[in-house]
Parts: structure tokens; sequence; C-alpha cells
């Protein structure tokens, strides 16, 4: 894959990261109140957490990537 390719895909993760941990903090605040069916809200959690390990995984690949380019 190209280094522009890389950097952009892990810009989309990282914009992907960040709306992942708001909707995280809004199931967190529905677990914390106690909602009646919490299915929803941990699958969103386990969700948002495989997209952040994907991003920091791809973020630290593209990383090493740019250091050789140098």
């Amino acid at each position: 894959m190209q280094l522009k390719n890389q950097i952009r895909l892990a810009i989309a993760l990282g914009i992907l990261s960040l709306v992942a941990g708001i909707l995280g903090h809004l199931a967190l605040t529905d677990i914390y109140h106690g909602e009646s069916d919490l299915s929803l809200e941990w699958n969103m959690l386990r969700l948002g957490a495989v997209i952040i390990v994907i991003f920091i995984f791809h973020t630290l690949i593209t990383l090493q990537n740019v250091l050789k380019s140098i």
C-alpha cells in the first residue's frame, strides 16, 4: 500500500475512533443509569474497542513506514 493511502486510512480510522469514543461515552451513560436492555450498549463498546485497536496498530505500522522512507 502506498504511503499516502496508509496516511489517509489512518486519518479516517482516527475520525472513526473519535466517533466511537463519543458513542462509547453515550453507551456508558446508559449503562450507568441502568437501562432495561443493555445489549446494544455493550455491543457498541465492543465495536468501539475493536475500531480503536485497529486504529492504533495501523497508525504504528504507518509511522514505521514513514520512518523507513525518510
